[in-house]
């Protein structure tokens, strides 16, 4: 890896800047690639992007910035390594996307629109192989937000397949946001909604007994024209789950369940959608049940301790416990209080409720051998 400094200022990066869907993000009169493919999608907010006009403007240095030179018959000879939204900051402010202390670039007076355009900037133009160049992309990442793992992994396996997941699962408004930002954790621009599924897609693809991870499935499918596979999956788990549950009246306790686990379990059954919302309603209104997210995953199971089931509380086991003379009703031998618990006589799914008249001292033997059953 060779590293040289160049002489380049705001107004040559601005010049000739677009950012669109079919061209991407280019600058350095169309010579200069913004966004490569392993580079995070625009983070800064308002305020952090005003700082770096406030910075130019004041004349202090902005932080260093990497270029890579790219291959002789490469369409853009450049792109960024480091430096990505400090160089999308002043590209948009010179283009006129926001404004700084309520005035555009336009609104400026010329000497200001001069001295904007002719502020130097530190960048270091480095060449190199590919994989110096990402090793390089990753000791240098400074920018003040450090990446992620899932955006270390797109500069990994940068080629087609990343770039195409990122259009359907990186962007601010993408579709897989659109689809599911009301059952996925996360924003698309720090890359959580593509690790998502991608992690839906490697459990997917273990249970279909083909052991998978994310990174073995992002290794794997590098060099594929595109990312059709993961999208389509991702749309069939969430459209699924939209089908078979009231996403208005149960979102609070939907966002950020396993659906892709329960996708491939149950979607070749017929669910009766009208006895779920049923099910669902009364569980919420349930006290005993403290754990809430868990809901759908026990009507779909029927495992209890998706639940977190209330149990009974010292007081009640206690006085429960005197009652019996220290006694368990089913072996008939006496315990002390700590060899002992406290068990629903009628069962909780059999409508009992937790509560002193339900209550009764087990040993933990006959407990365990009871919940055996």
């Amino acid at each position: 890896m060779t590293i040289k400094q160049i002489e380049v200022t705001v107004g040559d990066i601005a010049r000739g800047y677009i950012n669109s869907e079919e061209q991407g993000v280019r600058g350095y009169g169309g010579q200069l690639d913004i966004r490569p493919p392993y580079q995070r999608e625009f983070i800064y907010n308002e305020k952090e992007q005003q700082a770096v006009i406030s910075t130019v403007l004041k004349g202090y240095p902005l932080n260093v910035m990497y270029w890579v030179r790219r291959s002789e018959d490469a369409e853009c000879p450049y792109e960024v390594m480091d430096g990505q939204q400090r160089t999308l900051s002043l590209c948009e402010y010179v283009d006129g996307k926001f404004a700084y202390d309520f005035k555009n670039f336009f609104n400026q007076p010329a000497d200001i629109q001069k001295l904007i355009l002719d502020y130097p900037l530190t960048i270091y133009l480095c060449e190199g192989e590919p994989s110096e160049k990402l090793e390089w992309f990753k000791t240098i990442n400074i920018a003040g937000k450090p990446l992620n793992e899932q955006e270390i992994n797109n500069a990994v396996y940068a080629g087609p397949f990343v770039t195409d997941a990122k259009r359907h699962f990186s962007k601010s408004n993408c579709g897989a946001y659109r689809l599911g930002k009301d059952l996925v954790n996360g924003t698309p621009i720090r890359q959580e909604f593509l690790k998502k599924a991608l992690e839906w897609m490697a459990e997917h693809e273990t249970r279909e007994g083909k052991p998978q991870s994310v990174v073995g499935y992002m290794a794997e499918h590098q060099h594929d024209p595109n990312a059709n596979n993961l999208w389509t999956y991702f749309q069939n788990v969430l459209n699924w789950t939209i089908t078979n549950f009231d996403l208005k009246k149960f979102k609070k306790i939907m966002k950020g369940l396993n659906w892709a686990l329960y996708y491939d379990k149950y979607h070749s059954t017929t669910l009766d959608t009208a006895d779920l919302a049923s099910r669902i309603s009364k569980l919420i209104l349930d006290s005993d049940v403290q754990k809430q997210v868990g809901i759908i995953p026990y009507v779909l199971t029927g495992d209890e301790r998706h639940l977190d089931l209330r149990c009974f509380p010292d007081d009640i086991k206690r006085a429960v416990w005197e009652k019996q003379h220290h006694i368990c009703p089913s072996c008939q031998k006496e315990f002390d209080y700590e060899f002992m618990e406290g068990d629903h006589i009628t069962p909780w799914r059999e409508g009992g409720r937790t509560v002193i008249e339900n209550c009764q001292m087990l040993c933990r033997e006959c407990n365990r051998r009871k919940g055996g059953r």
